[in-house]
């Protein structure tokens, strides 16, 4: 290092020095005894006693190393540094300002903002209806773009890939760190099959039955496999897979031309009977109640379009498990 470069070295390092020496509570002092140029009125201007302010002076005067206002004929008067601070000082208060201010309401009636939501097409049939109603109602010019289900390590999918939402069942995610997160509603696993399947005459499956079916399995894992898969697998027994697919789109009518049988969501199932000429089966293996989750990134926690994207998720997927609950009974007895 040149003996400039030390020098200025040296200078940086002095500055930094007095930086961290200098209170910054003491600017907005500053910036009232300038404008007012008097101890009381500045003292009131901040509801500070006139002793308290006259304690700040002294420190500013100190650090400083200025007297900052003098004695004259007409009162007290800036010195020439001071004035010369007084327009600085003004400048890096609003800068300050603008830094602690909330930040602005989201409107959604005005807004453009897009979002990003990560799913798949069974949140597309039982949640992005009554999502898209409701906010092409409130906020029409907003943008949402839907895509694939995330397939790497969710911190970091959500962090690099500006995923506003990720949503999808807890056992497909698994744990999650470093990642926020909320339950929406709960899930059943039931079996969808045609009604002139010979194979299953009744509304009634056994595993037996169950086993010797050949299968179709939704799958976005290269392995083929899927949850009910691996529930079989600790119990050492598996399932006859002759088609596997990406998603659920053209099942109910392959179904309806097959023996074939699909385990699904039973929402999903409610929405494909309406479709084709099929049946809902009890699944005869011990599934828990899968959870659909929401999950985002910690650095949207407190955005406040995010939050009000989270919001209307949430009460779409209230007024689904509400419409659930209305049509209740009747929907359990045909299943069961």
């Amino acid at each position: 290092m040149s003996s400039e470069q030390q020098t200025q070295f040296a200078r940086g390092s002095d500055r930094m020095v007095n930086l961290k020496s200098f209170d910054l509570n003491l600017l907005l002092a500053l910036k009232a005894l300038l404008e007012e140029k008097n101890v009381s009125r500045a003292a009131e201007k901040l509801c500070l006693s006139q002793p308290a302010m006259s304690h700040i002076l002294r420190r500013l005067r100190n650090q400083l190393d200025d007297p900052i206002l003098v004695k004259s004929a007409s009162g007290m008067v800036p010195t020439e540094r001071a004035l010369a601070l007084l327009e600085p000082t003004a400048a890096v208060l609003r800068e300050i300002e603008r830094i602690v201010e909330p930040p602005p309401e989201f409107d959604p009636a005005t807004s453009r903002r897009r979002f990003v939501i990560s799913t798949s097409d069974y949140v597309g049939f039982a949640l992005l209806p009554t999502l898209a109603e409701s906010m092409i109602r409130i906020a029409p010019h907003i943008e949402v773009h839907i895509r694939q289900p995330i397939t790497g390590p969710l911190h970091i999918v959500l962090e690099k890939d500006n995923i506003d939402l990720a949503i999808g069942f807890d056992a497909i995610f698994g744990s999650a760190p470093h990642v926020c997160s909320q339950a929406l509603m709960g899930e059943s696993i039931v079996c969808l099959t045609r009604k002139s399947n010979a194979a299953v005459p009744g509304n009634d499956i056994s595993l037996a039955q169950f086993l010797e079916c050949k299968h179709v399995l939704i799958s976005w894992r290269e392995a083929g496999t899927g949850l009910i898969d691996d529930s079989l697998a600790k119990l050492g027994l598996r399932r006859n897979v002759f088609l596997v697919l990406p998603n659920f789109l053209t099942t109910p009518w392959i179904l309806e031309k097959t023996d074939l049988m699909l385990c699904l969501p039973q929402r999903m199932a409610e929405q494909f009977i309406q479709l084709a000429p099929l049946k809902i089966l009890p699944i005869p293996i011990d599934l828990p109640r899968y959870e659909l989750m929401m999950l985002w990134h910690p650095r949207h926690e407190k955005d406040h379009a995010h939050m009000w994207l989270r919001e209307r998720v949430r009460m779409a997927c209230r007024r689904d498990s509400d419409n659930d609950a209305n049509a209740g009974s009747g929907a359990k007895a045909h299943i069961h």
